[in-house]
């Protein structure tokens, strides 16, 4: 893994370059739509930086082609889809809480509910990072763990630029 630094500046390049040529080619974007063009600038230089080592690279990478492939109408029904799922998910939940408080008496409990703990969490992890769906246990816990450095590094990245800029102030 790279010092910190390293990560920082190559991060700060290639995010500036996205910026540029993002605003290069929209002069009338919203609030909104800006928002999401730096945040999606900021993930792809991120993935970029990591060179598309790993899974959460690669996914930032083809998420951000596909961005600007298909523009904010698929980003609205990927939200209308993910609503209905949410949705489902829930009254499965509600389903599974009523057939568990009728079966309360069984035994070896508390070795069912832990795992069932571990799999919801590592379900959830895997929601979280991108990319993370595709990977097993053992990989998603080293790509997670790649994941929040370069995240760091990007925070950190982020900071000092907003530092600079209130330094020119």
């Amino acid at each position: 893994m790279r010092p910190c630094d390293s990560l920082k500046r190559d991060f700060l390049k290639k995010w500036m370059m996205g910026l540029q040529s993002c605003s290069s080619s929209n002069k009338d974007m919203s609030i909104l739509e800006r928002k999401k063009a730096i945040k999606l600038s900021a993930d792809v230089a991120m993935a970029c930086a990591r060179n598309g080592a790993t899974c959460w690279s690669r996914a930032l990478i083809a998420a951000g082609a596909d961005h600007s492939k298909h523009g904010a109408s698929r980003e609205y029904n990927n939200k209308r889809i993910r609503s209905k799922k949410i949705l489902k998910r829930s009254c499965r939940i509600r389903t599974r809480r009523k057939r568990r408080s009728k079966c309360a008496a069984q035994v070896g409990r508390a070795s069912s509910i832990s795992k069932g703990l571990v799999r919801q969490r590592t379900r959830i992890l895997k929601s979280l990072i991108p990319g993370g769906e595709s990977m097993n246990e053992a990989s998603l816990v080293e790509e997670t763990l790649d994941y929040i450095t370069y995240l760091r590094a990007q925070v950190d990245g982020m900071r000092s630029l907003v530092d600079a800029s209130e330094l020119d102030r």
